[in-house]
């Protein structure tokens, strides 16, 4: 099957060949291809093998690896904010480890591709002014897009990766949502050691309240004994937020 960014329906809806949906009226338009780089650009047009496109596509990956998290700057004491790759990876050594019964090579693979079509869109956060809508429409798009390359190299690992990043959207599956959990937690875990880090010097706790959605027993237990660490070192330093 090939795979195309979106086709258009007589419905007035956006239908991708996996079967989702989204309204015309909720789009933008913005693609994919219109936000990268033009060297990206032309070295993925001129990609004429499936060596060539696979090339095309970790050059677009690469773009993760120089991406802040973007929820980060808000906040003065964090000058050098980890790349959307620094969370993905510490995300898949979590779930290689987890003793959760899923299968934990599902887990790893889904840990690394949830979050790589911001590589073209960028760590969108509910601080920006766009809708969730729009949000999952550039997401889904740029997956698509993405996998369209590495399809060229390999079909079978190309449907695997939009496979997976619909799992974890749509959390269908009991690896996706203790992937979601992990993702959770690595966000509290990573917010801790930025606090560490700077001695509390500014209050970082709303990050914290991710506690209350974590679901997975696993994932529950480990956040619970990292707010009781945090709790430590708050009274240690004699740090107390309202």
């Amino acid at each position: 099957m090939k795979l195309r960014p979106y086709l258009t329906c007589e419905t007035g809806l956006i239908c991708f060949e996996d079967g989702s949906r989204t309204s015309t009226h909720t789009m933008s338009d913005w693609t994919p291809e219109g936000a990268l780089p033009a060297d990206l650009k032309e070295e993925i047009a001129a990609a004429a093998t499936g060596t060539e496109s696979l090339l095309a596509f970790l050059n677009v990956v690469e773009r993760l690896k120089t991406t802040p998290r973007t929820g980060w700057p808000r906040y003065k004491m964090i000058d050098d904010p980890e790349s959307i790759a620094d969370h993905q990876y510490r995300m898949s050594i979590i779930a290689m480890l987890s003793l959760s019964p899923v299968n934990q090579n599902t887990c790893v693979k889904m840990a690394l591709v949830h979050d790589m079509a911001e590589a073209i869109v960028g760590d969108i956060t509910p601080f920006d002014d766009m809708t969730k809508a729009e949000k999952s429409r550039r997401e889904h798009s740029s997956i698509i897009y993405m996998a369209a390359l590495v399809e060229k190299y390999n079909p079978v690992a190309a449907k695997e990766i939009v496979d997976l990043w619909n799992q974890y959207e749509n959390c269908s599956t009991d690896e996706a949502r203790l992937v979601k959990d992990i993702d959770k937690f690595e966000l509290m875990l990573q917010t801790y050691e930025y606090e560490k880090q700077h001695k509390f010097a500014e209050d970082l706790s709303q990050f914290y309240t991710l506690r209350g959605v974590i679901k997975t027993e696993e994932i529950g237990k480990l956040a619970d004994e990292l707010l009781r660490k945090r709790q430590l070192a708050m009274n240690k330093l004699g740090v107390k937020w309202d």
